[in-house]
């Protein structure tokens, strides 16, 4: 490939990245409905029509936000599973201190979560959401029910549970306690976590 033409593909990649953080800031503080697109041209200090040689309309730029939030947040999590040693629930309790502990790095857009929910719901764009919603928490349920499955297998854990449901009820506590935590700040998600987790592993212990 011309190094002037890959030259080009990478400042196109850059420039896509920084309206797609601008644009998250925005609708972060804003939200949606309250956003326009001169306001994120502003945020990223580019001129308002170079974000339309990118983003279709507002709408297509938003769900461009989610995908690269999930892709950030999903990657941070594979990574810090890939790290994870020990027994089954020893892992899944490093796996539940890396996701209380990343609340201080997404509190700021956290209510960009509120944001995609509402979207979720909405009847312009519910569909688009809804299935990247049910993809999404399909890959991490699979991924905290793999790490019970290898509990089970190597006796750590009682060979009747449902690795599925359990998985299913930790992703969902887990993202109910990152809630609460934004509706309250004197809330503390990572005790609660814990005490929640510690309960956990003494139903699926074998002992």
């Amino acid at each position: 490939m011309p190094e002037n033409l890959t030259h080009r593909e990478d400042y196109r990649k850059e420039k896509k990245l920084r309206i797609l953080e601008a644009a998250a800031r925005v609708f972060a503080r804003r939200g949606f409905f309250g956003t326009v697109v001169a306001d994120i041209a502003t945020e990223a200090g580019i001129g308002k029509g170079t974000i339309y040689e990118y983003f279709d309309s507002k709408e297509d730029l938003f769900f461009a936000v989610f995908e690269w939030f999930v892709r950030q947040t999903g990657a941070k999590t594979k990574i810090s599973i890939s790290a994870l040693k020990g027994s089954a629930p020893q892992r899944l309790e490093a796996l539940s201190e890396s996701l209380m502990g990343s609340w201080d790095e997404i509190r700021d857009i956290f209510s960009l979560v509120m944001e995609f929910w509402s979207a979720s719901a909405s009847s312009e764009t519910r569909e688009r959401f809804q299935q990247a919603f049910r993809q999404g928490y399909s890959d991490f349920r699979g991924i905290v029910s793999s790490l019970i499955r290898d509990g089970i297998e190597r006796r750590e854990f009682r060979p009747d549970v449902e690795a599925e449901s359990v998985a299913a009820a930790l992703v969902g506590t887990w993202d109910a306690l990152l809630l609460q935590a934004w509706f309250d700040d004197s809330f503390d998600h990572r005790i609660a976590a814990k005490e929640f987790l510690d309960v956990v592993l003494r139903g699926l212990s074998l002992q």
